[in-house]
Order: C-alpha cells, then structure tokens, then sequence
C-alpha cells in the first residue's frame, strides 16, 4: 500500500501576528531575495491574499507571481505587502568581521 502525502504550507500553521513578525525577521536576516519573498508570499496566504493583494494595491494574481519562487516582485510591491501586513522594513548597521 503506498503512502499519501499532502504538500506543506507554512500558511496553515504560523497563526499570530507576532509568529509572521518573527518568520518575516527571520526571512529577512538570511539575506536571499527568493526566500523573502516567499516568506512574505506565506505570511499573505496565511492572512488572506485577496485582501492583502487588496491594500498593496496590485491583483491577487500579480501578487501570487511576484511572491512565487520564479517572481522578482518590485520594491514597491515589496513595501506595499508590507504595509498591507502591518510591518515594516528597518536596517541596522552591519558590523565587519575582525
């Protein structure tokens, strides 16, 4: 008898507002445009895309392509879901290595 699987989505399971904080902080410490913007792309599934896509100000559509792992959605876009998912983008400086 052979084993079902269902595919994984992080979007059933990161729930609180400040678990997609973390997730997103996380994301964005790695450095790696794909993997921000899919983690931004998961936090807006767990939130609800249409409404999201909604307050960025793009279509749901445009929104799924620019956050998949082929998108290379545009800065303001990027800021747009951030708004729309009530957090923001801050810098700190970056230390060299001694």
């Amino acid at each position: 008898m052979a084993l079902e699987t269902v595919p994984f989505d992080a979007a059933e399971f990161i729930d609180s507002a400040e678990g997609q904080a973390e997730f997103l902080a996380e994301a964005f410490e790695t450095g790696d445009a794909t993997f921000i913007a899919n983690a931004l792309g998961v936090v807006a599934r767990a939130r609800g895309m249409t409404s999201i896509a909604r307050d960025a100000g793009v279509t749901r559509e445009a929104l799924y392509k620019a956050l998949s792992e082929k998108g290379d959605p545009r800065l303001s876009t990027l800021l747009g879901v951030m708004k729309a998912l009530g957090v923001r983008l801050t810098t700190t400086p970056v230390v060299p290595a001694e």
